[in-house]
């Protein structure tokens, strides 16, 4: 199970008014568990930043100037997401402004290559209807540090969100049926039965003969031979 925790930084809202991206990260979980594999990469954009997104997120122009263009990122941003679960915070903006980069590119849709994109927002919504559901508001309802983020960063707000996102739904921890495969190199965990002192505890002859009366009232019932006696008789 691999999961993409994504987010992005912009010069202003609307891409459908040429505003663009200038920083994208995305934080790797497989499994319910981080790895020590993220994509983060700054942007030049080619174009001034909205006032009020430099208030958001600090990152100014002359910061950008020697940073690459969305073209020359953009392969391996794809295939560091490529078939994983895309899991964004107001995933339609983030999804907007990437599919507004891609087509620029004359490149296919983010859909095509992440089909599933969760947003947390809309299931933070779902579960605290009438609350705060900010990124700051989520990171203090579950009790997670965010005391490092002054202003928005991608790869800072994207590692916050998967934190948020494992609280979030910490109950599936209990639904996942231990599908990882032991490593390599992990301990053994058989044992010989040999090294135990096992203690055995055989039935008396009472217990045998209350054993057998309970299988005839079975057969009884049933009308046919339960289950137990029919091994017996295989046996």
């Amino acid at each position: 199970m691999r999961q993409i925790f994504l987010d992005t930084e912009t010069t202003g809202l609307d891409p459908a008014l040429g505003h663009r991206i200038i920083e994208i990260a995305a934080v790797e979980i497989v499994n319910r568990r981080f790895s020590d594999r993220h994509f983060h990469q700054y942007v030049n954009p080619g174009r001034d930043i909205d006032a009020g997104a430099l208030e958001v997120h600090g990152i100014t122009s002359e910061f950008l100037a020697d940073k690459p263009k969305f073209r020359d990122v953009a392969k391996d941003m794809l295939e560091f997401i490529e078939g994983a679960e895309l899991i964004i915070h107001n995933a339609p903006f983030d999804v907007a402004f990437l599919n507004h980069e891609l087509a620029l590119l004359e490149l296919q849709a983010l859909n095509v290559y992440c089909p599933n994109v969760t947003d947390t927002l809309k299931m933070a919504k779902g579960l605290h209807p009438g609350k705060r559901n900010s990124l700051d508001a989520l990171c203090e309802r579950y009790q997670i540090d965010n005391s490092a983020r002054a202003l928005h960063g991608a790869l800072l707000d994207a590692r916050l969100l998967a934190e948020v996102y494992l609280s979030m739904t910490r109950g599936q921890d209990s639904l996942l049926m231990d599908i990882i495969e032991p490593s390599s190199d992990a301990p053994d965990a058989t044992f010989a039965a040999a090294s135990l002192d096992l203690i055995v505890q055989r039935a008396t002859p009472d217990e045998l003969r209350d054993h057998e009366r309970y299988l005839e009232d079975i057969n009884k019932g049933a009308k046919v031979a339960c289950l137990w006696t029919a091994l017996e008789q295989a046996d």
